[in-house]
């Protein structure tokens, strides 16, 4: 589907840094998204609030740790600040809308519209230094993408056909593992279905810190986050109401804020996120997925 897409606006003569701020980011964004209306309109709130926040944790200690753990990652200060207090403030507003208990309409439009204004800014600054930009390097990382606009909107159609099939299956699946195994749904989106859909960031990751552009997989890590936060969680809360499940209110958020504080100085210091600090989000991580299975094992026993 992202193959498709960077194809077709490509022969739209779109810039790469529009194309990595927009197509790329929503493409990869696409499973939450998908999967996350897909469980709201099917009566599973709970799993879809788990995912994105279990996403974004997974971005941030799995992802970006494996990442690193493959090559240390390059951390320009101008875009940690830029993009990293961005995710941070991004948090802090996805956290304090949760503290309500609910997200409706107006939060829906409040998140949606400060997405608006972090692609804008982001597209000043950006366009001011194509050279050092991330999301332009972005989508000249992305490789076999197709040269006729046929085959792009073969591309397209086909893998967004594909992934609204997975997203349905995904939540089914979930809402079936939840229910036979008599635990919350939110668990089961905070670690199953979160690690799914965010498998795309994943392959992206790896393959831009493979070729040396770690660059690239930081870039696409913090805007995952933004979107996963605001645009996902916003677009959903436009399209129905989004009640916050009492197991995110009680620890998982406050593990995501936690863990966004934690990341932004490990990205500053050292002017990169090494091996070692790579390791240590990989552990934090495993530690994370260890905690909420035993507190399955807990709600089974």
């Amino acid at each position: 589907m992202v193959r498709g897409a960077v194809g077709l606006a490509r022969r739209m003569g779109m810039s790469p840094l529009i194309i990595g701020l927009t197509v790329i980011a929503i493409g990869t964004s696409a499973p939450e998204l998908v999967t996350t209306v897909t469980a709201t309109l099917e009566g599973a709130p709970d799993l879809a609030l788990g995912n994105v926040v279990g996403s974004n944790l997974a971005n941030m200690l799995l992802i970006l740790g494996v990442a690193a753990l493959l090559r240390p990652i390059a951390c320009t200060p101008k875009v940690i600040w830029r993009d990293g207090s961005m995710v941070l403030a991004a948090t802090v507003l996805f956290v304090g809308i949760a503290m309500t208990g609910i997200f409706v309409l107006w939060h829906g439009l409040v998140l949606v519209a400060a997405l608006f204004v972090y692609l804008y800014l982001t597209y000043r600054a950006e366009n001011a230094n194509i050279e050092s930009g991330l999301h332009g390097h972005e989508a000249s990382d992305v490789s076999g993408v197709p040269e006729r606009v046929w085959t792009g909107a073969v591309y397209l159609l086909g893998g967004l056909a594909g992934t609204v099939i997975g997203a349905k299956l995904l939540v089914d699946g979930g809402v079936s593992v939840a229910e036979s195994l008599g635990v919350s749904k939110a668990i089961i989106g905070l670690t199953l279905v979160a690690i799914g859909t965010s498998l795309p960031e994943l392959a992206i990751v790896v393959v831009a810190s493979m070729r040396g552009h770690s660059d690239v997989a930081l870039g696409n890590v913090l805007g995952s986050n933004i979107f996963n936060l605001l645009g996902i969680t916003g677009t959903v809360a436009i399209v129905a109401p989004l009640p916050v499940p009492d197991v995110l209110l009680s620890f998982d958020l406050w593990v995501l804020l936690g863990v966004t504080v934690m990341l932004l100085p490990m990205m500053l210091t050292e002017g990169c996120l090494s091996r070692r600090e790579g390791g240590v989000l990989v552990f934090l991580y495993g530690v994370y997925l260890a905690f909420q299975f035993d507190s399955i094992r807990s709600m089974i026993g």
